[in-house]
């Protein structure tokens, strides 16, 4: 009974010690950010701004994670709602965050006692023996043994224990242990988000990537009707004795050569529509995208500064918490070079009959602490404390090239949305040009004042063009699609799982 008031006090001295943490303090590593961009919005983006436009709030949609709907195409965001839903890989990110969260309860015990038991009915028998035999023990009593020949004995042993052990968190190490697990989870959940993300902008893209095909195939079906025309004029010249022979073979493998290259549309098409069946989680059978042209340039979207960049982009904050996760690995490994104190204690009831099992006299218990620090290991604590600290340096790095691929993604895309928009005027005025040249080699032809071939010439650039017009359209959206992804899509790092989120299941 003396034992209790110094058990007490050193269980006390234990609870209080659980305040100490050895280890780094963990900061928030810097990264590299521009006051600006360095390429400009392109000139429809500045053309909003000028006409009211402003950025969007929190409340609106973009902000929100529906990004998609600044297109204002109802069978696109049907697809897309479909993504966060059914595709195999978000779903299979939202799995890993799920296991995430449960190994954050799984750290979190390691700080609180463990209570076992484990109820025992033995029988035994002790046969017997000779002179000078030796009695076997059971529950305390001799059976058998002494001199001469002595009766067997069946012995029935009754036993509820119970025991306890707890290791107090003296150095922080489980605790550490413990915000390691929670900035994994979190982590894991920004890969959900970067996952969603990058598969619903990777429908967005093949989306307009199949309509662009869509708009080209329309563009060769107006040719080819155009085509036929031609075919059937110099068809009747030649009956005339206008035309010669020649003619009609060069407009008859004008339109074959064109039917071919619609036929090869097909092939893109499909691929793309398959790509969009997968990517909201259906076989490619189950899918059908009615055919539908391009008619819209792509909108503007909200342009933040560099500096916010850092909050926007789910890989950054994943790749942020993942050096929180590292940092926390050094001051477990350091925690490794004090001494740990263990708790423990047994106790229960004990009887040979299960009358008098629960009763007073048949009680019993130990307790005590324990003490055990490692004294020699060779450098193998060092060598460990050496490992993580270069892991985290690694994290940092991984960190700061995430930043950077980000500024380089909306860079690269701001200036192909200039680019493309600038090209996009001059085949316009390509377009026009070549339409003129095509209407006066088609007079001159009739007129018998020109050969065949300027007009096939003339076709032939005008087709180019167009083909290039509906093609940068299509490059345009995408890029669109590209440069929303690369600026986060409306995410923003408050959305990350508190700790106390991720802490629950």
């Amino acid at each position: 009974m003396q034992r209790k008031p110094w058990l007490a006090a050193l269980t006390g001295i234990a609870l209080a010690s659980t305040g100490c943490m050895v280890g780094p303090n963990y900061k928030r590593p810097s990264a590299p950010a521009p006051p600006a961009f360095k390429e400009q919005p392109p000139a429809n983006f500045k053309e909003a701004a000028a006409a009211g436009w402003k950025q969007s709030q929190p409340g609106d949609a973009y902000f929100k994670g529906r990004w998609w709907e600044v297109y204002q195409d109802p069978a696109l965001n049907a697809l897309e709602q479909q993504v966060a839903l059914s595709n195999q890989n978000v779903l299979q990110a939202e799995a890993q965050y799920r296991e995430a969260k449960a190994a954050v309860g799984v750290a979190r015990a390691a700080l609180f006692p463990v209570v076992s038991t484990g109820p025992a009915i033995t029988v035994s028998q002790s046969g017997g023996g000779g002179a000078g035999g030796t009695g076997f023990v059971s529950n305390g009593s001799v059976v058998g043994g002494g001199g001469g020949a002595a009766a067997s004995s069946i012995r029935t042993s009754y036993v509820f224990p119970f025991s306890a052990s707890w290791a107090p968190d003296l150095w922080g190490n489980v605790r550490r242990d413990v915000t390691a697990n929670v900035n994994a989870a979190q982590a894991l959940a920004a890969d959900l988000e970067n996952a969603k993300l990058l598969y619903q902008a990777e429908l967005a893209q093949d989306y307009f990537g199949l309509h662009g095909i869509d708009a080209e195939a329309d563009l060769l079906t107006r040719t080819e009707a155009s085509y036929r025309e031609y075919l059937t004029l110099t068809q009747n010249r030649f009956a005339q004795g206008v035309a010669s022979g020649l003619d009609v073979s060069q407009a008859q493998s004008q339109l074959t050569d064109l039917q071919s290259q619609l036929i090869d549309l097909g092939v893109q098409r499909t691929a793309y529509e398959h790509a969009i069946a997968i990517l909201i989680g259906k076989p490619p059978a189950e899918l059908t995208i009615p055919a539908a042209g391009l008619n819209t340039p792509p909108p503007a979207v909200p342009i933040e500064l560099p500096s916010e960049l850092l909050e926007r982009r789910p890989d950054i904050a994943g790749a942020e918490r993942r050096v929180a996760a590292a940092n926390e690995q050094i001051g477990i490994a350091m925690a490794a070079f004090y001494p740990t104190l263990t708790l423990g204690g047994s106790g229960g009831l004990a009887s040979s009959t299960i009358r008098t099992l629960f009763s007073w006299p048949s009680r019993f218990w130990s307790v005590g602490p324990q003490l055990a620090e490692t004294l020699f290991d060779a450098g193998r604590r060092r060598s460990i404390v050496a490992e993580e600290r270069a892991a985290y340096d690694a994290s940092v790095d991984a960190y700061r090239q995430t930043v950077l691929t980000a500024f380089q993604q909306v860079e690269d895309n701001l200036a192909a949305l200039r680019i493309l928009e600038n090209e996009t005027d001059k085949v316009r005025e390509t377009i026009q040009a070549a339409s003129e040249a095509l209407a006066i080699s088609d007079a001159q032809y009739k007129a018998g004042t020109a050969d065949y071939l300027t007009v096939i010439t003339s076709q032939a650039t005008l087709l180019n063009a167009q083909r290039t017009s509906v093609e940068l359209l299509a490059r345009r959206l995408t890029a669109s699609v590209a440069l929303i992804q690369a600026l986060g899509g409306g995410w923003n790092a408050s959305e990350l799982p508190s700790r106390q989120q991720v802490s629950t299941k």
